[in-house]
């Protein structure tokens, strides 16, 4: 039924997107008779006009006029929210699963200083599906052992492909860290990414116990030892560099990676799900004086005042609702309305990796209908993300002087049957087709001749 529900949806889409063609970014447009989800401090606006020059915006409101000489798109009553956020996706680093990923290493000298933006793909086949789904942006992170709450690959369920760390034997110290993650724009071209280094990952809970000897205990030890050498090589470099220092468990290059962090610049993503581990990684947190965001966090629901209370946001995938281990027996499609009623920041996680991201609009859905605040959950794919990673100087909100990253739909986008009419990304309107609705309209006509390929002699 989804399947059949979505080409009748991605021909709508195909149908009303042909007509928008490439914007050139020197012209100025007005998009106007819009219902306008800003996800910034104007709110909602019942009625307005959203206005944009040179790939920023330059005027949001109700009684906004379109200057003269503007091309002026009519939204027809229709809605503009901010583009998307794929947080914690696998776009541009993972095609198909079964054919190998740039999400991890298994390099006994490359753990922290894993960086994930050196293999972003900017032709994945992948970004226009994502853009069909209103999503401009991703938040591309590694893969750390065990892998992360609703981003495996749906053709391979065994998140072990993904894992950073060695499978025998050999150092695991490199493997209590995943590298670091970056926010990218979905437009497709050269330059994808928005900014680099924006977190570093760790396993937690299981994960971490298996990369740390067995046991949960142990991994926190090995990580304050690892935070320990990071600030000793901080201030004996030169020592270090003529190896008349002590030797250090990591590598150079993962020390060096990790000096953000022991700083309180760069947050930690720590992966993790039971209610116990969360409140053991905040203590950590507060005796290591780091900045950290909770991945996964099924379980977070249960201490919801103490992540409020520590100012730590979270990322979660709302259809999380399944004890798939014995981590995670308190899931519930609750958890992202509990949170938010307590004041932590929450954004969404997208379901399927890359494959699938275009369902994040529908993950938010489920999260109103399971008690969270519609304005809540419009910051959760937009703004929240934004601001967890960053970049809220420059997009996640429809405000002037931010990027032009917006999307104009037919209806609520919540709503399954509400489809983009436009995907703008720095004020360049987007391809509204990708290669699966280019090849449905190529044989959709089984009365028509083939292309000669396709027949016989």
């Amino acid at each position: 039924m989804r399947r059949i529900l979505f080409s009748a949806c991605a021909a709508a889409v195909l149908a009303i997107g042909a007509a928008a063609p490439i914007t050139a970014k020197a012209e100025t447009v007005a998009v106007t008779n819009a219902k306008i989800l800003t996800a910034g401090p104007a709110g909602e606006i019942a009625s307005g006009t959203v206005v944009f020059k040179d790939g920023k915006i330059t005027a949001v409101g109700a009684n906004v006029v379109a200057p003269a000489g503007a091309r002026v798109i009519d939204a027809h009553g229709g809605v503009v929210a901010p583009g998307f956020f794929a947080t914690g996706s696998l776009l541009g680093a993972v095609e198909v699963g079964s054919l190998g990923n740039d999400l991890s290493v298994n390099n006994p000298e490359i753990g922290a200083s894993f960086d994930i933006q050196y293999g972003l793909n900017p032709e994945s086949g992948l970004f226009p599906v994502a853009r069909l789904g209103g999503l401009t942006s991703a938040v591309v992170l590694p893969l750390p052992v065990g892998g992360r709450g609703g981003d495996s690959d749906e053709e391979d369920d065994d998140a072990s492909q993904y894992t950073a760390g060695p499978a025998g034997e050999g150092s695991k110290s490199h493997a209590l860290f995943a590298g670091s993650g970056a926010v990218i724009d979905l437009a497709g071209h050269e330059v994808l990414v928005t900014k680099a280094k924006v977190a570093m990952v760790a396993p937690f809970g299981q994960s971490g116990a298996r990369v740390s000897g067995g046991a949960r205990g142990a991994e926190f030890v090995a990580l304050k030892e690892a935070f320990a050498d990071v600030r000793d090589f901080m201030k004996n470099k030169a020592a270090y560099d003529r190896a008349a220092y002590r030797d250090l468990a990591l590598s150079k290059g993962d020390l060096e990676a990790l000096i953000p962090v022991v700083e309180g610049r760069m947050p930690l993503v720590a992966v993790v799900h039971r209610a116990s581990d969360i409140r053991q990684v905040l203590a950590f947190a507060r005796e290591e004086h780091i900045k950290v965001i909770l991945d996964g966090a099924q379980e977070a629901w249960l201490v919801a005042p103490e992540i409020a209370k520590a100012g730590v946001p979270v990322l979660l995938n709302p259809f999380d609702d399944r004890p798939e281990s014995y981590e995670e027996l308190a899931a519930t499609m609750d958890n992202a309305g509990r949170l938010s009623a307590a004041g932590v920041t929450v954004a969404f996680e997208s379901t399927g990796g890359s494959a699938r991201v275009r369902e994040t609009r529908y993950e938010a859905g489920s999260a109103v209908s399971h008690g969270m605040a519609y304005d809540a959950a419009v910051a959760a794919i937009t703004i929240n993300p934004a601001k967890i990673f960053g970049v809220a100087d420059r997009t996640g909100s429809l405000e002037p002087g931010k990027d032009a990253d917006l999307v104009i739909w037919t209806g609520d986008p919540f709503e399954p049957l509400s489809q983009p009419t436009a995907v703008f990304i720095h004020g360049q309107a987007q391809p509204m087709t990708s290669r699966q609705t280019e090849l449905r309209d190529r044989y959709k006509d089984l009365g028509r001749a083939l292309p000669p390929g396709y027949t016989h002699p």
